[in-house]
């Protein structure tokens, strides 16, 4: 009997045995891998994705042109001019945000006391060329109207 073990061991039957059972056992459970670009997993409301410039509900920026975005990223990769207008508020009339040096870490979104700028849902943004990831003001707006029910959304769950 102890011979039939020695050779049971010596080709490695038990351990394959082993590695079988529990190959067979995952073999039967539910799939966890899904087929992307065709389904799409859940993605959390704290996601942080691509820059969005968000709007009251009358249509006005909220961005007041405080600059403490450009003041907090530590990638300096948002670039913001203002100009003063008649009845004293500040709007700007560049808002960049380079995206090659974004690093996605949220700070600016957290600085913002108007919740002007957000990050969206939005994670598949990829350009032919470089200079079609510096998102200018118009393309921020862009982004915010598109996405601003599922930001107001995800804002209330935060």
């Amino acid at each position: 009997m102890k011979y039939f073990f020695h050779i049971l061991r010596s080709f490695s039957l038990f351990e394959i045995v082993k590695g079988l059972s529990k190959t067979l056992r995952y073999f039967f459970k539910k799939k966890v891998t899904i087929n992307y670009p065709h389904e799409k997993g859940p993605i959390s409301p704290r996601f942080r994705g691509e820059h969005a410039l968000r709007r009251y509900a009358d249509g006005s920026e909220r961005c007041i042109a405080c600059k403490l975005c450009e003041a907090v990223c530590p990638a300096q990769a948002i670039t913001i001019e203002a100009d003063v207008h008649p009845d004293g508020s500040r709007r700007t009339t560049r808002y960049d945000i380079d995206m090659t040096k974004c690093i996605y870490c949220g700070l600016c979104e957290e600085a913002c006391p108007v919740e002007a700028i957000v990050q969206g849902p939005n994670f598949e943004f990829s350009t032919h060329t470089k200079q079609e990831l510096i998102y200018t003001k118009n393309k921020l707006l862009e982004n915010g109207d598109k996405w601003e029910q599922l930001i107001a959304e995800n804002l209330k769950k935060k």
